[in-house]
């Protein structure tokens, strides 16, 4: 069986952790946790880079650097991860869902502007596949209306939108660093912090609401509780294990790409005969292979496909239900329309097997093959 995933380590994980160990700090905040803010800092340019236990610790944070109440609105896309919304609701957030877009299945931003009311606090733009949302507009609308941008930027790392990372846009982003991402480190995430005016409240929240790190740095003579916040910082074996994959972020990246551009090229006679849509990647954005998948003709023939390739030895999943379909998610949030194109995609969509070594043993020619046998039937 061919997996949907397999994590991709580059050599250097192991020994970092035994490092790790040998400096005699296991707890969070070490060498390599200093090492990854470093890496994050440079490669995105952001003001603070914090690593955090997840990405859905990172959206929690950003929740409450947002200030978010009972009864504030927070607009995004209902084509996401439960964590995008769920964040926000611990804070007595009220999702907005909005719909996708049908190119990129990205946050639509046309529709932005009708979803706000005065309750409207933070827009989250969730960068699908690595492929980003439309960032100039989302962040004039946001500007207009004086709201935050909060980016869920879990499927982008060393994505880029007009040349700036994907992340480090906003006012705030959030990346992840699980085991299905570019980069990994098992379970992991970071918030970028990109207003200033975050920095310092953003170090406190992380480290329980204590002004700790400030303490370790000589600015204080003694740390105490000061603020709201939770334990959302990783253990260094967490660490030491990201700075290795980040250590090897570009030829990762450059491999991914690679394997994206075979099956985009095998699966355009499929798209020009009208029996699927292939990724699209507008001009403006340069992706980061975090995903390849395929739109079908509908949800019985998603269904047949996935048996079929699982007949063939390949493991293909699908994606998201629709949080607005979600029981949560119509107790907690509300929809703005319809979400017509949300709901027609996502029972379409395909994902197949994208990682690091697919193409060993010709395992990336055994995934088309099984593709183009199904339609071929």
């Amino acid at each position: 069986m061919i997996p949907f995933n397999k994590p991709y380590m580059t050599g250097k994980e192991l020994w970092n952790i035994s490092q790790a160990h040998h400096r005699g700090m296991l707890a969070g905040d070490g060498y390599f946790t200093r090492q990854c803010h470093s890496w994050l800092e440079s490669r995105t340019g952001c003001r603070k880079a914090l690593l955090t236990h997840s990405c859905t610790a990172a959206l929690e944070m950003a929740a409450i650097l947002a200030d978010i109440r009972p009864g504030d609105e927070i607009i995004m896309p209902a084509y996401t991860f439960v964590s995008t919304a769920n964040a926000f609701v611990l804070r007595g957030g009220i999702p907005v869902f909005v719909d996708i877009r049908p190119d990129t299945m990205n946050l639509d931003e046309s529709l932005i502007e009708s979803a706000i009311t005065p309750k409207t606090r933070a827009i989250v733009p969730v960068h699908y596949a690595g492929i980003a949302c439309e960032m100039d507009t989302i962040m004039a609308i946001a500007d207009q209306h004086e709201l935050l941008v909060i980016e869920d930027a879990a499927q982008g790392i060393m994505a880029s939108y007009k040349d700036l990372p994907l992340g480090a846009i906003g006012h705030l982003g959030c990346l992840s660093f699980h085991e299905t991402k570019n980069i990994i480190s098992g379970e992991g995430g970071a918030l970028l912090v990109n207003a200033e005016r975050f920095a310092e409240r953003a170090e406190i929240i992380r480290e329980k609401g204590t002004n700790r790190s400030q303490f370790f740095r000589g600015m204080v003579d003694k740390y105490s509780w000061v603020d709201l916040g939770s334990s959302y910082l990783p253990g260094e074996l967490i660490a030491a294990f990201l700075a290795a994959q980040m250590d090897e972020a570009e030829a990762i990246t450059r491999d991914r790409r690679a394997l994206w551009e075979r099956y985009h090229t095998a699966f355009a006679p499929l798209e020009q005969a009208g029996w699927v849509r292939r990724p699209l990647v507008p001009a403006p954005c340069q992706h980061n292979a975090h995903m390849y998948y395929l739109l079908v003709k509908d949800l019985a023939e998603r269904t047949a496909l996935i048996s079929h390739l699982e007949s063939k030895g390949v493991h293909a999943v699908f994606h998201y239900v629709p949080l607005h379909s979600s029981p949560a998610g119509q107790r907690y949030g509300r929809s703005c329309g319809e979400l017509p194109v949300t709901v027609a995609l996502s029972d379409r969509l395909v994902r197949l097997p994208l990682w690091v070594g697919l193409d060993a043993d010709r395992g990336l020619e055994k995934v088309i093959d099984a593709v183009e046998s199904f339609f071929n039937k």
